[in-house]
């Protein structure tokens, strides 16, 4: 620990010079780079009491004297792994290593073991084609945010209930190729929803690449969700626009959810340049166009904004996640803010519902759609559940227009 008096970041200095010495005397030259992002952080007492953590030095140590090769693959070797990676991903910071999909990184890394659980040599080959040729081609298939927590959670739980499915016919001394109709249905009227709707993605696949007769699906049950009332939405509204005593990203977040309907994962995918603060107004843009935000909200924006420094990890001033994450380079994490959500009440998937109808009542789906990253056409069927289907809209634009 540091002692009285004595320079923090001396300390520090030292501390590094010892655990990244790479024989010779001197910080391994790769290493250098997170050398000085360390010795850069406004609180050196941070630094060092992660250098002090059991695991750091012998992963930071490895690294140095070349007992693994500074890559990907290398580090990924080393144990354990949440401390491995979250080096990795300072690493990538700092530019000593190339970015990578760290989602799909996990899932690669985890796939081979849980097929090695397999112990039927016939299921776990169809596990493995199904799991190469469809699972990873669209798990490869990411926009530009790389691979989401929530989808690469899906494609595990796929793949456990493929597994399942299989183990289910085997009990009924059947396989895959010899599955009858009946048996998929028996499994349906059992399954959970999850697994249902997990499982359709199995069959149709078998299905496609011939390893089953042609089956017939259960048609998906209809669904029109629930929602909070616009009352409710507009008591939360007021709340989170108005308590200091709320976290400051939690209120922002919210409000996004209940003013604009936008889902969770996008609100993440926010980088601090999608909102532009100019001299007569601030706008957000949560798909291509810039939307200007009503003053209240400007001003919970700039609050946030002001204080948006102090939790960034010291390690990483320069993340661009609107909301940065206690990983190098990340947003928050889902699975986090949504029970973050939940503890103050304030309700995500049912408030965008609700927030999305009262829009989809206020102007046309073809305005509101491409403005907030819906579908039109999707936009369109709740407008209508809505009740207002906006049939006469174009007819009237084409009226009001100058001849």
């Amino acid at each position: 620990m540091q002692e009285r008096g004595v320079c923090g970041r001396c300390v520090m200095a030292d501390r590094l010079a010892t655990i990244c010495d790479d024989g010779t005397g001197r910080i391994f030259p790769n290493l250098q780079p997170l050398a000085d992002r360390l010795l850069a952080m406004p609180r050196p007492r941070t630094g060092i009491l992660w250098l002090d953590k059991p695991h750091v030095p012998p992963i930071l140590q490895a690294i140095a004297t070349g007992v693994v090769p500074l890559t990907h693959d290398g580090i990924a070797t080393l144990t354990p792994v949440a401390s491995a990676n979250y080096i990795r991903q300072l690493l990538v910071a700092v530019g000593t290593l190339p970015g990578y999909d760290h989602q799909l990184d996990r899932f690669e890394r985890w796939l081979p073991g849980w097929l090695a659980t397999i112990t039927d040599p016939d299921q776990r080959a169809t596990l493995t084609r199904y799991a190469r040729w469809r699972i990873l081609r669209h798990l490869r298939r990411t926009g530009e945010h790389g691979l989401t927590y929530y989808r690469e959670s899906m494609a595990r739980h796929q793949l456990r209930t493929a597994a399942a499915f299989l183990t289910f016919l085997a009990g009924h001394q059947r396989t895959l190729e010899c599955c009858t109709q009946g048996l998929l249905d028996q499994w349906f009227a059992a399954a959970k929803p999850a697994d249902k709707t997990a499982v359709r993605a199995f069959i149709k696949w078998a299905i496609q690449a011939r390893l089953t007769r042609s089956l017939r699906l259960p048609p998906r049950p209809r669904t029109h969700g629930t929602f909070i009332s616009h009352q409710q939405r507009l008591e939360l509204l007021d709340r989170l626009l108005n308590d200091p005593g709320l976290p400051a990203a939690d209120r922002l977040i919210g409000t996004l959810i209940l003013l604009y309907a936008q889902p969770l994962q996008r609100i993440l995918h926010l980088r601090t340049d999608h909102i532009l603060a100019g001299t007569d107004e601030t706008t957000i843009t949560l798909n291509k166009t810039p939307i200007p935000v009503p003053p209240a909200v400007e001003n919970l924006i700039s609050g946030y904004l002001n204080h948006r420094g102090s939790h960034l990890p010291a390690t990483d001033p320069d993340n661009p996640w609107l909301f940065p994450g206690r990983h190098p380079g990340h947003a928050l994490q889902p699975n986090a803010v949504r029970d973050r959500l939940r503890a103050l009440g304030i309700p995500n998937s049912k408030g965008r519902a609700r927030a999305l109808r009262e829009l989809l009542l206020q102007a046309p789906p073809a305005v509101i759609a491409p403005l907030l990253g819906y579908k039109a056409g999707a936009a369109e069927q709740i407008a209508a559940q809505a009740g207002n289907t906006w049939k006469n809209y174009a007819a009237t634009r084409h009226q009001d227009a100058p001849a």
